[in-house]
């Protein structure tokens, strides 16, 4: 067929699956880097894990630490909705405790045993470190923004600011406290408790 009557080839890909693409390719990583180390894996073993190539992973993320990116983010989404959708008036410990009561998966991520095991490697690993460390900092704009949508106030007010700096430090802080101090078998009700507290100390400022 000529180009006159169409574009021949693969079609290109949507939005969805680019975004299911990283995904896999940040499980894949995961689960390497686990099993074999960070510095004995290669961007060729992800590839292979998920049927890609070496090539396209690298079209995906600049570096194999970079390739856990998308599970870390999406745990942030969550929260950055959550934020959104807490009633004015409502104070923070009470929306959280409900909030994680009806959806209790969502607060530690797509994949609560998961993003524990990649968090618990960010103690030893300076460069997957860097990527937790600009996820939240990537995020705490977002967090002001759900933050001044209910206060009224623009997002870069100091008040605002302030707040969503004290929640993006308090939302890590449990993460990383349960990650790092609770066994593996305890990271359902164990990360709950561990955010309600964390919230709650929170509150006494964000509220």
């Amino acid at each position: 067929m000529s180009a006159r009557h169409g574009r021949t080839g693969r079609p290109p890909q949507t939005e969805a699956r680019r975004t299911e693409i990283r995904r896999e390719i940040a499980r894949a990583a995961v689960d390497l880097f686990v099993t074999r180390g960070v510095a004995r894996t290669t961007g060729e073993q992800i590839g292979e894990a998920v049927g890609l190539s070496a090539r396209t992973v690298w079209r995906y993320f600049p570096s194999k630490e970079s390739c856990v990116t998308p599970l870390f983010s999406e745990g942030i989404d969550t929260v950055t909705a959550f934020l959104r959708e807490w009633p004015s008036g409502e104070p923070l410990e009470r929306a959280a405790a409900r909030w994680l009561a009806a959806a209790p998966a969502v607060a530690g991520g797509p994949d609560r045993a998961t993003v524990g095991a990649l968090v618990r490697l960010t103690r030893t690993e300076p460069a997957l470190r860097a990527v937790w460390l600009q996820t939240y900092d990537e995020a705490e704009p977002a967090f002001a923004r759900a933050l001044a949508e209910r206060a009224g106030l623009p997002p870069d007010d100091l008040r605002v600011t302030i707040r969503a700096a004290m929640f993006n430090a308090a939302l890590r802080a449990a993460v990383e406290h349960h990650a790092w101090h609770d066994e593996p078998s305890a990271a359902g009700a164990g990360l709950e408790a561990t955010l309600s507290r964390a919230l709650a100390v929170a509150a006494e400022g964000v509220g």
